[in-house]
């Protein structure tokens, strides 16, 4: 008498050995999924404090109120905001705010070439720096396209970009009027910087915009809508989607 085989009985035949392995079809894993976001201070209010103080000193040192010999002293109290606003690039990163982050890591980085050279006395230093402000000019021409719904950004933005045009153009020129203006636009960058971080904290600190700052489209929704608004499109942003 005969046993059936596996296979008469409906069974399994075992795969030889040399055979590639079999395709396994993972379960979907979209219900399973959770993304998880942690709030966090707002860090433009530092931000835009940092670029008022370092404003202030370099555009005194411009319009004379301190003496030649204090460039130095000027470039070692302008290289912290190098660190300072590095830090709230960062922070804004990770709140998914591209914009400011990058607004705020170019600030960063704007300072602290400034302060190497001078502190470095290099004798072609104002023609460097004034080539720099130039290209920081340019940067900024094309961020103002996409910064105009956070009018925070904006009109610090829009008062730094005459500033950086008197600046460059007084590095590679050497006039003294250039240099002048710049120094006055500096102190009017360090007014509108103050005056927006001081209505921002406000903001944070009583839960409702105090003091106009004049947030429009996806920037006003994002303060002023509800949660589903902010989870919008989350899937697809960066951090969850697979790529940058």
């Amino acid at each position: 008498m005969s046993t059936p085989s596996p296979a008469a009985d409906g069974g399994d035949t075992p795969p030889p050995p040399d055979a590639p392995p079999a395709r396994r079809f993972e379960p979907d894993l979209r219900s399973m999924t959770r993304i998880t976001l942690r709030p966090i201070a707002s860090p433009m209010p530092l931000g835009f404090f940092t670029i008022a103080l370092a404003s202030v000193m370099t555009g005194c040192l411009q319009l004379g109120v301190f003496d030649e010999a204090a460039r130095a002293a000027v470039a070692f109290t302008v290289l912290p905001a190098f660190v300072l606003q590095l830090l709230v690039s960062v922070l804004a990163f990770g709140a998914r705010d591209v914009i400011a982050a990058t607004l705020m890591a170019v600030f960063a980085g704007s300072w602290l070439p400034y302060a190497l050279v001078m502190l470095s006395g290099a004798p072609d230093g104002p023609q460097v720096l004034g080539v720099f402000n130039l290209a920081l000019l340019c940067f900024g021409a094309l961020m103002t396209a996409v910064t105009r719904p956070k009018r925070a950004l904006w009109f610090v933005l829009a008062a730094s970009l005459p500033r950086w045009a008197a600046t460059g153009l007084a590095g590679i020129t050497g006039a003294e009027w250039l240099t002048r203006t710049s120094g006055a636009l500096g102190l009017l960058v360090a007014l509108v910087a103050m005056y927006t971080a001081f209505a921002l904290m406000l903001e944070d600190m009583r839960g409702e915009q105090v003091l106009p700052i004049g947030r429009s489209g996806p920037a006003h929704l994002a303060v002023e809508g509800d949660l589903s608004v902010q989870l919008r499109n989350l899937e697809r942003q960066a951090g969850v989607r697979r790529t940058l």
